[in-house]
């Protein structure tokens, strides 16, 4: 048990959940499919009954997220002269945003959630905090902040949770709604709330003048970066799970040039430091993964990926498993709604199994951070670039599938999201 165990956590801490989850007739139908894919294959495929005695307490903590403002302004906590924590600011800005549009803003959580209580998709936008995440994972060293993006956000965009009336809400917000529901430009314009960690750079380093001066163009870079992020919001609301993987696509690309155009600058002030320097810039994004170690949600985090991860005895990781079943595929709900041929059903099983593949080549385990900036930044471009390459995958499957459909079947396809997350 325990060999299966580690190769599940290979696969991700999500795929260690359902395999503890399952009763051992099905842990031994695990053996028979074959590897992580098989474990996926066969838990989304089936409804596994879960505990709901946390659920008052998760309502507490959703409204608490649900009251924090999201306004176009710098959110940084202007008024109050106490720093703010970045996660629980992130989490806060995120969850208004994504609950504000969907079902009213009635619901404590939604089920696309990140583990760490953010969102992938806040109504049209995907990604909201693509520039930040950068920064933390490139010069923080905070690789979980890169890692959560994959198979939960890729499968929202396919069944997306909101209804053609709450996207279109986040395209112009008027009258009431412009005062509850952010725009997806203001979502987009808030994307850093920690800003890029200059001067946390500069206390460490204490650069000399040649060194001031590479740290300054890096900074300029690293804002022309977060430009061109904030310049891939969508400008229309994405009608089909077509034009949503489309623009995973765009913001995802978007990001992959911002760290072309980053490493040039990074490289160069990196390089003018001298070894006692360059410690302490490593030290910065020790103390950083230190930090978020201590925390709660990371910790559970890293207990998920755990090869002895016992998810019985966690109710966080319950809670990730109960998300992971409520993202099952409603294979048969769409065979009789769209009325599928043997031929639709066939490629619908394609789309199914391309989809499922990314759970697996997008692990939520986050690796080892790398130990200098540079190295952090190519790691980063790889997994984007590894991303791009699952949505790419997943929308020639999604065209193939939708090729033959009438007006009528796409309408009833598009329904099924929003039908689910009811």
């Amino acid at each position: 048990m325990s060999g299966s165990r580690m190769r599940l956590a290979l696969a991700g801490g999500a795929l260690v959940i359902l395999a503890v989850l399952l009763p051992n007739k099905a842990e031994a139908q695990f053996g028979l499919r074959g590897g992580p894919l098989g474990v996926a294959r066969f838990a989304v495929g089936h409804v596994i009954g879960m505990s709901r005695l946390r659920h008052a307490r998760m309502a507490v903590r959703g409204g608490r997220y649900r009251s924090a403002a999201l306004r176009s302004q710098d959110p940084r906590g202007a008024e109050s002269r106490q720093p703010p924590n970045p996660a629980i600011l992130r989490a806060a800005l995120t969850a208004q945003a994504a609950l504000s549009g969907w079902h009213g803003g009635r619901r404590p959580q939604g089920w696309w959630r990140h583990p760490d209580g953010s969102y992938g998709w806040a109504g049209p936008v995907f990604w909201p905090f693509a520039h930040d995440d950068l920064a933390n994972a490139v010069i923080l060293g905070h690789t979980t902040s890169i890692s959560l993006y994959g198979y939960g956000d890729i499968y929202a965009a396919i069944f997306s949770p909101y209804a053609a009336k709450e996207l279109a809400a986040y395209a112009a917000p008027q009258g009431r709604l412009a005062r509850r529901i952010p725009s997806a430009q203001n979502i987009c314009d808030v994307s850093d709330p920690a800003g890029f960690p200059a001067d946390r750079i500069t206390a460490a380093v204490q650069p000399n003048e040649l060194q001031r001066t590479a740290l300054d163009e890096l900074v300029t870079a690293w804002l022309a970066a977060r430009d061109s992020i904030r310049a891939s919001c969508p400008a229309q609301v994405p009608a089909s799970a077509s034009e949503r993987l489309g623009l995973m696509r765009e913001r995802l690309e978007a990001m992959i040039k911002a760290t072309d155009a980053i490493a040039p600058p990074l490289a160069k002030f990196v390089d003018l430091l001298d070894a006692n320097q360059k410690n302490r810039l490593d030290a910065l994004a020790n103390e950083a993964r230190a930090a978020l170690a201590s925390s709660q949600k990371d910790a559970q985090a890293a207990s998920a990926c755990a090869a002895d991860s016992d998810p019985r005895y966690d109710t966080q990781l319950q809670r990730q498993y109960e998300q992971l079943v409520q993202q099952q595929w409603p294979v048969a709900d769409i065979a009789s709604t769209l009325r599928l041929d043997d031929i639709g059903r066939a490629r619908l099983d394609v789309l199914q199994d391309t989809t499922l593949r990314t759970m697996e080549t997008l692990s939520a385990c986050p690796t080892k951070a790398a130990a200098t900036p540079q190295a952090r930044l190519t790691a980063v471009k790889a997994r984007l670039e590894t991303m791009l390459q699952a949505v790419n995958g997943v929308a020639d499957a999604l065209d193939d599938f939708e090729a033959d459909l009438s007006d009528e079947q796409k309408a009833g396809f598009e329904a099924i999201g929003p039908k689910r997350g009811a």
